[in-house]
């Protein structure tokens, strides 16, 4: 017996019904530009909602790019005021169109405008009205690009895109995916839905416009439903992703040493297997993909430096450091102000004197200095009646941290408690008109140091 073909209805119960299995999800909203696919994405979904008892929202972000945006914007609530579909907008200001292009700047402001109309409405679910043809067109782009299997994946019929919707609990699922355009055209005549027509759909000026007026009628015409083959190959190259990741997952444990990475565990993996890592280990901090040229240059320098070489290489995001052979991913910091000599009427330091605080802050040298009651530490009158300085390093100070041990120069203290280098630079050092009393990530000088009831404990706390 031949199986009977699904419908797009049937396509989308299906997929809204496998979104939903999640589990605790009672509201569901539409993202509604007012386009034809999307308001057949709002019939469909306002027949679910009603078979199923489902809450359904309808959310519409106004750009303000075109004349007609207001227009639209009254369209699509008309729309939804005629099915009883609670409908809500959101106006948004490009940032940085310039620097990222007008289509990336729209992209981003609008997904979180509704992620965040979504959290505003307590609602868990997000449906976009993606399909066929756009997945084709996602695939030939990143193929254009130069993308490898997780950009040629294209897009997943459901993620939680946390970092591009600004909202870490909100699913967006995509029923129409499996759907070509054609189907949804027949669907809108069938059921006479109004739509609009959103004109810069039709400027050629960018990418994905060129493609579909021009490129994609072509294949068509010569390689009649590529659309579907293309999906096809977006769902291999999802499943190579997998695989990948769970490689990725594996060489990082294996060489993870702490936050770090043993540079002599990643030398015993293939060029290949660091890459893949390397990727997945950015990934996971929240760091934008590094490109292919950057990750080979990158490895080259950080396995061939000697063993006690300070390595830094500059990502977009971050620093990548090497010290004592592991692997350092560090944030880029601004320059703090106490590292200027000048900074205070050319005098290195501030001066300061404690009056019974318990803690001041230290803006210009990045953090808060504590000062907590302890059985061993500072006589608190003492203290007080000290003229105090804090500055960062500028060489030559000791440190002697018990009666039973040597005085050493704090350079030493840092090497033993493998501080590295980059961040010893940001921990300052206090002083009495005399003495060296605390460093930053070592501990106190024993010199004034002594027991007994109400002594006073310093303690440097990055902010």
């Amino acid at each position: 017996m031949k199986q009977q073909k699904p419908t797009l209805e049937s396509t989308f119960n299906s997929a809204v019904a496998s979104a939903l299995a999640r589990g605790g999800i009672a509201r569901i909203a539409v993202a509604l530009s007012g386009g034809l696919d999307s308001s057949a994405l709002l019939h469909l979904a306002h027949a679910y909602a009603k078979a199923h008892g489902v809450t359904l929202h309808a959310f519409h972000v106004h750009h303000g790019l075109s004349p007609n945006a207001d227009a639209w914007l009254a369209h699509c609530e008309q729309q939804c005021a005629a099915l009883g579909i609670t409908f809500a907008a959101r106006r948004i200001q490009l940032q940085d169109a310039k620097k990222t292009g007008t289509e990336a700047a729209a992209r981003k402001a609008r997904y979180a405008a509704l992620g965040a109309l979504c959290a505003e409405h307590n609602v868990a679910l997000l449906l976009t009205a993606h399909h066929q043809d756009d997945q084709a067109e996602t695939v030939l782009l990143q193929l254009l690009r130069g993308s490898g299997p997780a950009g040629l994946s294209g897009m997943d019929a459901a993620n939680t895109a946390a970092s591009l919707l600004q909202n870490a609990s909100l699913v967006m699922a995509r029923p129409l995916l499996p759907v070509s355009r054609k189907q949804l055209e027949s669907y809108v005549a069938q059921h006479n839905i109004s739509h609009i027509h959103d004109e810069s759909n039709d400027d050629p000026r960018y990418a994905r416009n060129a493609l579909r007026h021009t490129v994609m009628p072509a294949l068509e015409q010569h390689f009649p439903g590529f659309q579907e083959r293309f999906a096809r190959s977006a769902q291999h190259a999802q499943s190579a992703t997998r695989l990948l990741t769970e490689l990725a997952e594996q060489d990082l444990a294996a060489t993870l040493d702490g936050d770090h990475i043993d540079i002599s565990k990643l030398r015993a993996l293939s060029q290949d297997r660091s890459y893949n890592l390397l990727r997945h280990w950015f990934a996971t901090r929240g760091y934008s993909m590094p490109s292919t040229a950057w990750l080979a240059e990158m490895l080259t320098q950080l396995l061939e430096a000697k063993y006690d070489a300070q390595l830094l290489v500059t990502h977009p995001d971050c620093h990548v450091r090497r010290y004592r052979d592991r692997l350092h991913l560090t944030p880029k910091l601004a320059d703090l102000e106490g590292t200027r000599e000048d900074q205070f009427d050319d005098k290195p330091g501030t001066d300061f004197t404690w009056n019974g605080e318990t803690e001041l802050a230290f803006p210009a040298y990045g953090g808060v200095l504590h000062f907590e009651p302890a059985d061993d530490g500072f006589d608190p009158d003492w203290l007080r009646a000290q003229k105090l300085l804090i500055e960062f390093r500028r060489g030559g100070e000791k440190l002697k941290l018990a009666p039973n041990r040597s005085t050493r120069p704090v350079k030493y203290h840092y090497q033993a408690l493998n501080i590295p280098a980059w961040e010893r630079g940001r921990l300052p050092v206090v002083k009495s008109a005399k003495d060296l009393l605390f460093a930053a990530g070592i501990g106190m000088d024993c010199q004034h140091v002594s027991s007994g009831a109400g002594r006073v404990r310093l303690r440097w706390q990055a902010v």
